[in-house]
Order: C-alpha cells, then structure tokens, then sequence
C-alpha cells in the first residue's frame, strides 16, 4: 500500500523508498505486518494491539486487523519527529514536534488524537520513554550548549534534571519495566555502548562489549532481555539505511546473540517496540 497523505501533509512520499513493518517473535519466527511505498518509522505497540508509527511528520494508527495506516489528529504538530510513545495508562501520546520554536520539543496529545499540549520549557529535546507510573518522562537532550545527555523531566511539573554527565554523547533512553533501571547509549572515545544507570544517576554499568556500535536498547515488559540496534564498527551517529541487526540480551547481563539482520538504522527501532506481554516485539526494515 501507499500511505495517504494526511491534509498539510509536509511533502510527498517517494516512490522508491519502500518500508516494511516486521514482527519478530520469541519462537525467533520474523514476519511482515505491513509493506508500503514511502518511509515508516519507529513502531511503538499500544495495548489494544494497535501499532503506532511516524511518516511525513505525522503520528499513524495500524489497527490490530488492519491492513491500512489511518492519520492520528496531531493539531499544529506536522512536523513530528519519531520520537513518540504510548503512556502507560494508555490515555496519551508523547510526541516531539519542531514546528512552535524550530527544535524538537514534547507535548501530550490525547490517544485517539487531538492537541497538543507541552510539557517543559527545556528544548531540543528527544521523547523516549515513560516511568511505569506515568509520571516521568526519560529523553535525550543539549542544553547550553553541551552534549547530548540523558534526562528525567516530571510530567506534571515540567521540570527536569539530567542522568548522565560523563559521556561525549548519551542518547535512546527506556525504562526498565519495574522502573529500576534506565537503560540508554552512550559514547565514550569512539565507542558507543549500551549502559544502564539507576534513575538518581547512581549505579552506571556498561551491558554491551561488542565490536559494533550499538543504539537504542529497549527492556522487555517481562524484564527478562533486551533488545538493540548494532551498526557496523567505525558507524557515525545513527544514520538511516545501512546493513544493521537486532541483538537480544538478558536484561541481568551476559551474552548476547544476533536475533534478525537487515537493511536498517535510523527509524527501525527508535522508541519501545514490546508486545505488552513481551512476546514479540516490532521493527521496520528499508529493502533496497
């Protein structure tokens, strides 16, 4: 399928750029949920089954049986980012959109769609994940000019202190499912690694010691592993595109092992992908 352009829709799809929705499951089986024409990112799966994903700078709904993506109501935010997850009361949407002040910045939409409304004053800032409770959000930020660095911002207040201090670039935050840990990448002399740290900064632990360059590590809602993204050696950033893969660790440590290869990077698994019952989770992979 085609995605629809939304009204206002910020530009066109390509035709070449081709983007599958997969599900890899814990049998170690990986299907294909949706093949579209144009670029889908970073699926989060909502309670209900639904999934949700980024295309155009606008947030969509894949419904459980559905075939077709269907535009969620964002107001004046056109110009998301893939940066957008699920609260755990399933009641809201954190999103981070750039079109108020030209720098990513969060709101709170409504599940079923709606407007925005903005939480903090701090910018730019990248949404990644929830405290279990509901009442903290965990992102990546720069402030004053420094790196990018992890940091908890309460929900209701706005205010936000930082995580980590001691890297040249921290960056893809998620909760563990008890909320004991905050799991992230970090880079320090060239190496990019996953690490986890309490949430009052204490307790930092480098988890990976591979040679690749691992991004965006997400816990299982059973706490049992983790899953991540692994570049080649010498990758820049997180760049879209390339040959990647999914690693799936123990969430206590340990080995790891290779659990899907593909064409992939930025978009692919950006932001938590977990069945609610940690069975399965989702990813998108770019066929040339």
């Amino acid at each position: 399928m085609r995605i629809p352009p939304p009204a206002a829709a910020p530009q066109a799809l390509g035709d070449a750029m081709k983007s599958e929705i997969c599900i890899w499951k814990s049998d170690g089986t990986v299907t294909v949920r949706l093949a579209c024409e144009g670029r889908v990112e970073a699926p989060n799966w909502c309670a209900d089954g639904s999934l949700l994903v980024n295309a155009e700078g606008r947030l969509w709904r894949l419904a459980p049986t559905s075939d077709r993506l269907e535009p969620i109501e964002t107001g004046f935010a056109v110009k998301l980012n893939n940066d957008h997850v699920p609260s755990p009361d399933g009641r809201h949407i954190a999103i981070c959109d750039k079109v108020e002040t030209g720098a990513s910045c969060m709101y709170l939409v409504p599940m079923e769609g709606g407007v925005p409304r903005r939480i903090g004053r701090t910018q730019p800032s990248w949404m990644h994940g929830w405290s279990p409770d509901g009442r903290w959000l965990v992102h990546a930020g720069a402030r004053d000019g420094g790196p990018v660095g992890i940091y908890l911002m309460q929900v209701e207040s706005g205010d936000e202190r930082c995580v980590t201090k001691a890297f040249d670039h921290a960056d893809g935050p998620d909760f563990s499912a008890d909320g004991a840990w905050i799991w992230f990448n970090g880079e320090r002399e060239g190496r990019v690694d996953i690490w986890r740290i309490r949430p009052d900064g204490t307790q930092m632990q480098r988890m990976t010691h591979g040679p690749g360059i691992d991004w965006f590590a997400h816990p299982s809602p059973d706490g049992r592993h983790v899953v991540h993204l692994r570049y080649p050696p010498g990758v820049q950033g997180h760049p879209a595109d390339l040959d990647v893969s999914l690693w799936l660790m123990p969430q206590e440590g340990g080995e790891g092992r290779e659990i899907a290869a593909f064409r992939g990077g930025q978009g692919s698994i950006n932001v938590p992908s977990w069945a609610p019952d940690g069975s399965a989770f989702a990813f998108v992979r770019y066929p040339a």
